[in-house]
């Protein structure tokens, strides 16, 4: 009797063993992702604040050559006119505006 008492008591310590063994596994693994998850979501915050820094950049840069043709435009706007201007005092009639002044000066957009 004592044979199959050892045996059965072998037996449950190795189940206990494979049960302790699994369950340390997942309480380390549960572990790991807890530990890992605010350096995932900092790498993931460094990664959106460095794009918002560059579409900041690219947006300035953007609006700078926006204001650089838009004087550019309005300079040789006021250029032509004055040049209509002097043909006009001189007796030469100027061509017609293309299309899209035409509209432009008509709607303003």
């Amino acid at each position: 009797m004592n044979g199959w008492l050892g045996l059965a008591g072998a037996i449950v310590t190795v189940l206990g063993v494979i049960a302790t063994g699994y369950f340390t596994y997942r309480g380390g693994r549960t572990a790991a992702s807890i530990q890992t998850a605010p350096a995932v979501k900092a790498t993931d915050f460094a990664v959106l604040q460095a794009t918002v820094e560059r579409v900041d950049k690219e947006n300035g840069e953007l609006r700078q050559w926006k204001r650089h043709t838009d004087a550019l435009l309005r300079a040789f706007s006021w250029s032509s006119d004055r040049w209509c201007r002097q043909m006009e005092r001189a007796g030469i009639e100027p061509e017609p505006p293309h299309p899209l002044v035409e509209e432009y000066n008509r709607t303003g957009v």
